[in-house]
């Protein structure tokens, strides 16, 4: 038998910063650590649990047996149990058994495992991460490509129903995944993937947001170091990588981070703020020190560890309002009597500061549903100090308004253009996410109306607008070729789809609205200010045509934009333009190559000496049917 030995990893220091809520690298000292003591192999644990009695590791090496492995409590009153067990190795599953002083015993799996076994098996398994990068020449320009001011073009991925194998199994692994899905992201051209969560979770239905191993890859795909060799493949491919995080909420699970040691040591101990009626899960102690140095440090440590260049903050409304999703007498006011929830406000600041103080060129980004205001603001200037926030708002009204019979589209104008009101009081992303092609919603293809062609035509006039529209682009898997169903974690995308000409049409608009993107600087540079937008004319309504200007840092790049919401050809349309020479069209998204029926402004148009629009110069251009054009002013 393997006794346990009296170690400790920790330093007084260590202990500080953990009780003040600002160790942000606990993952190297709690969990599990192979290393060498005294000339013997073994492996170090250590759990914080701090109303426990007793703690054990159980596991293969003992036999699952109580008692056998107790750990000793540190003397600091942190509440953290740790010793050495020699001979363990990488590989072996294990738990921690904890009896609490109220008599409760709890089988827990390490919050701090950095691998897990398959779900629905619970053990946390020992590892050393071990692997070797080669993404060196992506990590040295990432600063620059990651800023504010280059194209963020992000394709949404869940990796358990992007494609399956065919082959009777149920996934591709990690590595397969790389080789396929590096090759497919940049065929189409997207600069970025977002990995919906990719942290260990028991329940598939959950999609991933309902965590259990928040420092563990799941390990339905393979182990850390294969998800690590994903990421890899993709920055070798110059494509970023950005994980979703879910701090908002987690399971009840019996093996998780729910009433750990006997008490409520991560969630809220009241149930008003400790419990969310909406996903029956726990909330966050964003209050405790320790629950602080816990979530920066997960964050931390795969910004660290797997060289992710971004996080996307899952349901930050829920964190921020106490009464979110509650009835009058189910939540409490602040002390201000008001109803944010002052103790996540600090903590998201707090978050924010520690992964932009400790990484260049990585961004962090909010799913935030309200106006709250400044989220993508610095902390120093009073904002929450995200890189960007989702812009709800604007997908709210763009697929409402793309519902609507095109007839009736010169009533409801406003709502496309009512987002430039308020576009740059944050730095947004505009998002066609997952949430929106589930739940009897329908996907995106079959929100819009009309007959079989006008679908097609409405779903690339509404990217092509999207991709013209100041800030940066979000697209679930699926939509990137007019996937016809609802999303089903359980499928595959219906890839067959990509034989039939309407849907091979759509990727090939998207890949091409991709390249625009990247290509021309006026929809990059200035995405996040007013100086990169110009509305030309916002109220002929009657035409349900919209135009306007998108500005780079220099007037050269300027492009002139011209959407056509209806099915009605309008050759000679005239525009005002904001200098002379002629223009060229860059892109127009009823090109026979998309499927659309050829009105396309294939010469140069001479701009003339007439005023429109309250401009000086104008130009007659042939507007397509359901389309959106590109121009570029010329000498």
């Amino acid at each position: 038998m393997n006794q346990t030995k009296s170690f400790s990893l920790f330093t007084d220091f260590d202990i500080d910063l953990f009780k003040a809520g600002k160790h942000f690298q606990l993952y190297e000292k709690l969990g599990a650590h192979p290393l060498t003591v005294d000339g013997v192999e073994g492996v170090y644990f250590a759990v914080w649990a701090p109303s426990a009695r007793t703690v054990s590791v159980i596991g293969d090496f003992n036999y699952w047996v109580q008692g056998e492995n107790q750990l000793f409590v540190r003397w600091d009153s942190s509440g953290i149990w740790e010793g050495f067990i020699p001979n363990v190795k990488a590989g072996t599953r294990y738990k921690f058994k904890i009896q609490s002083h109220n008599g409760l015993i709890t089988e827990k799996a390490d919050p701090f495992a950095f691998y897990c076994e398959m779900p629905p098996n619970t053990a946390s398994i020992v590892w050393k991460h071990n692997y070797k990068w080669k993404d060196d020449a992506w990590m040295k320009k990432r600063a620059k490509v990651n800023q504010l001011n280059q194209p963020f073009s992000v394709y949404e991925v869940h990796l358990g129903s992007w494609r399956r194998p065919g082959d009777g199994r149920k996934f591709l692994n990690y590595e397969e995944l790389g080789d396929q899905l590096v090759e497919y992201v940049l065929e189409t051209g997207f600069t970025h993937v977002e990995f919906m969560p990719v942290m260990e979770y028991p329940y598939d239905p959950s999609w991933g947001y309902q965590l259990v191993g928040y420092f563990a890859p799941t390990s339905r795909f393979g182990n850390p170091d294969q998800f690590a060799l994903l990421v890899d493949k993709l920055h070798q491919a110059g494509i970023g990588v950005i994980l979703d995080w879910v701090p908002s909420h987690f399971p009840d699970d019996a093996h998780g981070l729910g009433f750990f040691d006997g008490s409520h040591l991560y969630e809220h101990p009241d149930r008003r703020k400790g419990y969310h009626p909406d996903w029956k899960s726990l909330v966050f102690n964003y209050g405790r020190n320790e629950v602080r140095s816990f979530l920066i440090s997960n964050a931390i440590f795969w910004l660290q560890q797997f060289h992710v260049d971004g996080l996307r903050v899952d349901a930050v409304a829920s964190m921020l309002y106490l009464d979110y999703s509650r009835k009058d007498g189910e939540w409490e006011p602040n002390i201000f009597g008001g109803r944010e929830n002052l103790e996540t406000i600090s903590f998201l600041k707090d978050f924010n500061e520690a992964v932009y103080s400790n990484f260049d060129g990585v961004q962090t980004i909010a799913e935030e549903s309200t106006a709250f205001p400044m989220v993508s603001r610095p902390t120093f200037a009073g904002g929450l100090g995200f890189g960007m926030k989702w812009m709800m708002g604007w997908m709210h009204d763009t697929l409402q308004y793309f519902k609507k019979e095109t007839v009736y589209r010169k009533y409801h104008q406003n709502d496309l253009t009512f987002s430039m009101t308020y576009a740059f009081s944050e730095n947004f992303m505009l998002p066609l996410s997952h949430d929106e092609v589930v739940y009897g919603k329908h996907s995106i293809l079959g929100r819009m109306v009309g007959d079989e062609w006008q679908r097609f035509a409405n779903l690339r006039l509404l990217y092509g607008y999207m991709f013209t529209h100041p800030g940066t682009k979000l697209l679930f898997m699926g939509a990137e070729f007019g996937q016809s169903s609802e999303w089903n974690f359980e499928g595959s995308l219906d890839w067959h789809l990509l034989q039939f000409g309407y849907h091979s049409g759509i990727k090939a608009t998207i890949t091409a609205l991709n390249k625009l993107y990247k290509s021309e600087p006026a929809l990059h540079e200035k995405q996040f200010s007013p100086e990169g937008f110009e509305w030309i004319n916002y109220s002929d309504h009657q035409n349900a045509v919209l135009s306007y200007i998108r500005k780079g840092e220099n007037a050269k790049d300027d492009l002139v934009i011209v959407c056509n919401m209806t099915p009605v050809v309008r050759p000679g349309y005239r525009i005002g333009v904001p200098a002379k020479g002629k223009l060229k069209e860059l892109f127009n998204s009823d090109q026979l190559a998309y499927g659309g029926s050829g009105v396309v402004n294939d010469k140069a148009i001479k701009i003339d000496d007439q005023a429109w629009d309250g401009r000086a110069q104008s130009a007659a251009v042939n507007l397509p049917p359901l389309g959106v054009a590109v121009f570029k002013i010329s000498k």
